[in-house]
């Protein structure tokens, strides 16, 4: 907030606070009457407007109040200093993070307390590496005919698979197919897994089968998201059916999403896109706050909240910077 005077400063930050809170333009009366600022509404009605001219506020309609723009959501948040997580929130944030036993199932479990905790989206892509390696594949048997493919990554990611077994698969059938898969598979980067080629008895050219299909899907990064009826429900898309109908769109398809979180974080710390600093059009009525989880040194994802661009930026940007690194003290411990 360089550019403002300290009074101006008081009067965007609370503009930004009250239409975070209500949805709607705040008037001149309000912050004169709920902020000590020593003046009266009349000066106040004229600093905002100055605010304004300055770019950092708007006025939807005439003879109403003001609202954040993409530069005044930006320049309060490029202020910011961000709050400590409550004990209780952190509790439940590595709550999460200890209770599951693999990757995809403790990132689910956290993505959904974070969307929980904060009423947004949450999302979180893992990372997209051809390079990971494929430590474990070993086919078990369930029943007479049913057998359980099992496949698990350097980073502690497990994928499960039923096969169809033949009548009459004995038990030296299973030691022999094992023999061959973890000749094929074991200790294989995903890319060369992606292109292994079936060979052998019938059962393991269906478990290779398999395992390609995996390599193929986690090589393209795998997408978890929780909450999207927080975005839904949001005043600003409720009054809005063509802004919602796009949403809702933009959500059933996937690779927007991915598009907008799977971006370079060119920093350790939260990265935050306000309005018109996303890419597509469809999600410049958003906020999308990202930050990276790691395993040891290696990144291992990202995890992100989504929001109207009225968010609660403080309490947010807290929380996710608190989760992403829950999240990375779990899996360095769990995985190196």
């Amino acid at each position: 907030m360089a550019e403002l005077t300290p009074r101006k400063q008081q009067i965007l930050r609370a503009v930004v606070v009250e239409h975070v809170s209500t949805a709607e333009p705040v008037a001149s009366d309000v912050i004169a009457q709920k902020y000590e600022l020593g003046v009266r509404s009349a000066t106040i009605r004229n600093e905002m407007a100055e605010i304004t001219e300055l770019g950092l506020l708007e006025q939807p309609h005439t003879s109403a109040g003001r609202v954040p723009s993409d530069v005044g959501y930006r320049t309060f948040v490029d202020g910011l200093v961000i709050r400590p997580v409550t004990s209780h929130d952190q509790d439940r944030i590595t709550g999460a993070t200890r209770e599951e036993e693999t990757l995809k199932e403790m990132v689910t479990e956290t993505t959904k307390m974070l969307s929980r905790l904060t009423r947004s989206l949450s999302a979180a892509l893992t990372v997209r590496d051809g390079g990971l390696t494929l430590m474990h594949a070993a086919l078990t048997a369930l029943g007479p005919e049913r057998g359980l493919l099992v496949m698990v990554l350097q980073n502690g990611h497990v994928e499960n698979r039923l096969v169809d077994l033949p009548k009459g698969f004995t038990l030296d059938d299973l030691g022999a197919a094992n023999e061959a898969l973890a000749q094929a598979l074991t200790g294989k980067k995903l890319s060369d897994v992606a292109k292994a080629k079936a060979h052998g008895i019938p059962v393991v050219r269906t478990c290779l089968a398999m395992a390609q299909g995996v390599a193929k899907d986690l090589m393209r990064g795998h997408l978890i998201t929780e909450g999207e009826e927080y975005i839904f429900t949001q005043p600003e898309f409720v009054r809005r059916p063509d802004a919602l109908d796009t949403l809702i769109n933009q959500f059933e398809d996937e690779s927007g999403i991915i598009e907008a979180i799977g971006r370079p974080v060119t920093s350790d710390g939260p990265e935050v896109s306000i309005g018109k600093e996303n890419a597509s059009p469809s999600m410049q009525v958003l906020t999308i706050m990202r930050q990276r989880f790691y395993v040891g040194d290696d990144e291992a994802g990202t995890l992100a909240i989504i929001g109207p661009r009225r968010m609660d930026y403080e309490r947010n940007l807290a929380m996710l910077g608190f989760t992403a690194d829950a999240i990375s003290q779990t899996l360095t411990k769990l995985l190196s």
